[in-house]
């Protein structure tokens, strides 16, 4: 296996273990808390719990420069999720869909080709595209542990490395 290969599988399996851990503390969420907001400018958890699970799917559309209309379709198919099961499905299948196209592209377009979302002035590489994922991921599941914890979870570093 070359570099980019490996570098490219180190990343999705990044990717992976932040998906299901997000799956471990969404399970935990007990239904009398998803309206908990920790603060009057911030998400609720239901609210921050969409976001997440949206995100390997409308990334992959925004990376895939598909038209802001289309981005706004799909955020609103995950606003009507409502359970832990109904997301952590769609979340998986987000991902299986992100990783499809991740694993599909050469290793020349995967470190060259440059894409843009609609809301850049400049594009950025498809392996700039996977950090990016990455990063976005592990951000907001930080958040929602954060939560979890104000609300009293026994929750702890080893629900983040399942």
């Amino acid at each position: 296996m070359n570099a980019v290969s490996v570098l490219r599988e180190e990343l999705l399996a990044e990717l992976e273990l932040g998906i299901r851990s997000m799956e471990g503390l969404l399970k935990k969420v007990d239904k009398k808390d998803w309206d908990y907001r920790p603060a009057e400018n911030m998400r609720s958890l239901r609210e921050l719990a969409r976001h997440i699970v949206s995100i390997p799917e409308v990334d992959l559309n925004l990376w895939q420069e598909k038209k802001q209309e289309t981005i706004q379709q799909l955020e609103s198919k995950y606003e009507k999720l409502e359970s832990s099961e109904e997301m952590t499905e769609a979340m998986n299948q987000g991902l299986q869909l992100y990783k499809t196209y991740m694993l599909s592209l050469s290793d020349e377009d995967f470190l060259k080709k440059k894409t843009k979302p609609f809301y850049l002035e400049k594009g950025e590489t498809q392996a700039h595209w996977l950090v990016e994922e990455v990063s976005h991921v592990f951000h907001h599941r930080a958040q929602f542990f954060t939560y979890l914890k104000q609300l009293g979870y026994e929750i702890d570093m080893f629900d983040l490395y399942v």
